[in-house]
């Protein structure tokens, strides 16, 4: 499910917008930084500073993970259920992993996501015949101009 292609991808484009939902069913949305494919089947980020995230994952585990390259316009959407480790051997494992990547701040918990389902998300551009380079190209001169 997770692909090296995947993982990849992740490893370059490491910002995620993690969606969740409240207990009074609000929406939530929250950026993080340290979105990794760990295996074939999971997806972890570290609790860094994420008190709502984590709280609405401990009521509602359904979460969904969107990465994207801004350039390209295109990534991924992950859909899966959510762990919350705050110690033990595979917490230890993990964090060691995000300092071995020089992650300083204090982590929390990390979030481990068991992915059930991977899509491609791309820009509709794409489907108006748009080359990927053309796009790139269009977005790097809009992020030269700000």
């Amino acid at each position: 499910m997770i692909t090296l292609k995947i993982k990849a991808f992740l490893d370059l484009h490491k910002l995620g917008y993690v969606a969740t939902v409240s207990q009074d069913g609000l929406p939530n949305l929250s950026p993080k930084g340290t979105v990794v494919g760990w295996d074939e089947n999971t997806i972890a980020f570290a609790d860094i500073r994420s008190p709502d995230t984590v709280q609405n994952l401990q009521t509602n585990p359904n979460v969904e993970i969107n990465v994207i390259d801004p350039l390209s316009r295109r990534g991924y959407l992950f859909s899966g259920k959510a762990h919350i480790l705050k110690k033990g051997e595979r917490f230890d494992e993990i964090l060691a992993f995000y300092r071995g990547r020089g992650i300083k701040s204090p982590i929390g918990s990390i979030v481990l996501v068991d992915v059930s389902e991977v899509s491609e998300v791309t820009s509709p551009l794409y489907d108006m015949g748009i080359s990927e380079d053309d796009i790139k190209a269009r977005w790097k001169r809009y992020f030269e101009d700000l």
